[in-house]
């Protein structure tokens, strides 16, 4: 497996201001194979960057000896596919369209989506969705955006996150097969379902060769909310069993930290845990 760090660890990342060259050289420093960038409506990445500002990145990044398979987003946060308001729908659909070119542009093989949201337990301005509502209008965005990924040739990786839907990995992997796309695949994130109350290694076994990617995160559970995010190894996350569930799935690619908020260390500190996780 290759050890990975997502864009947002480093500082100015969750801004978007921090050049990914710098960001590659801070990862191969700690010790990372690839770095994960990610694209927002603004910043350094963004759904406006031409080919030839994607073309720059990929060197600056491949100079500093790091390689780049994976880009996230994280726009679904603020315009959401499965938003009351079919306006916002439409836009969320055209955004992530856009960033799934700058993904093939960069020469990414895998583009991270969150799938729209019931509710999002950090912003109270957004409406609670009806549930069988939400799941409809994600289907019909993944459904359209599978075939942008098709045509750019990216696979579009649906993440498990903290969005009120798709908490069970039955649920989950019936999704993923309802759209009928071979573009179409997870984006498991470990330590995202820790916090819904679930094993891992059960969502490893379930979702098998759907997995495309994964995110690594550690969570303690006697905290139990967005603060129950802690740095690897310190949390309870069972890295044995997870590891084992993986490669039982025979999953032989990017493993990446996704450690946020950015804090003085914490990327070199990441890259000492993921080298223990991996032999595990």
């Amino acid at each position: 497996m290759i050890s990975a760090i997502n864009y947002w660890s480093f500082e100015n990342g969750l801004s978007g201001e921090r050049q990914p060259g710098d960001a590659a050289k801070q990862a191969k420093a700690a010790g990372f194979d690839a770095i994960e960038l990610c694209i927002a409506e603004t910043g350094v990445l963004s759904v406006a960057s031409s080919q030839e500002d994607c073309r720059k990145i990929r060197l600056d990044v491949e100079a500093e000896g790091v390689r780049m398979e994976t880009m996230a987003s994280g726009m679904t946060w603020g315009c959401s596919p499965t938003h009351p308001d079919a306006s916002i729908r439409r836009r969320s659909i055209d955004l992530h369209a856009a960033a799934l070119q700058r993904a093939s542009w960069l020469g990414c093989t895998s583009m991270l989506m969150v799938p729209g949201a019931v509710t999002i337990p950090w912003d109270s301005t957004y409406p609670f969705v009806p549930y069988i509502d939400a799941i409809k209008w994600a289907r019909d965005a993944v459904t359209t955006l599978a075939r942008t990924a098709e045509n750019v040739g990216v696979e579009l990786c649906i993440e498990n996150v903290w969005n009120g839907m798709l908490y069970s990995p039955v649920e989950f992997r019936d999704f993923i097969d309802s759209i009928g796309s071979k573009s179409v695949g997870a984006y498991f994130d470990a330590g995202n379902c820790m916090g819904q109350h679930q094993y891992p290694p059960h969502w490893i076994d379930i979702l098998g060769s759907r997995i495309r990617r994964v995110h690594v995160k550690d969570f303690k559970r006697s905290i139990g909310n967005v603060d129950g995010f802690v740095d690897l190894l310190e949390g309870d996350q069972p890295w044995a069993e997870t590891m084992a569930a993986l490669r039982r799935i025979g999953y032989d690619k990017t493993m990446t930290a996704e450690m946020i908020p950015f804090s003085p260390g914490r990327v070199e500190k990441t890259g000492e845990a993921m080298r223990k996780i991996l032999s595990m």
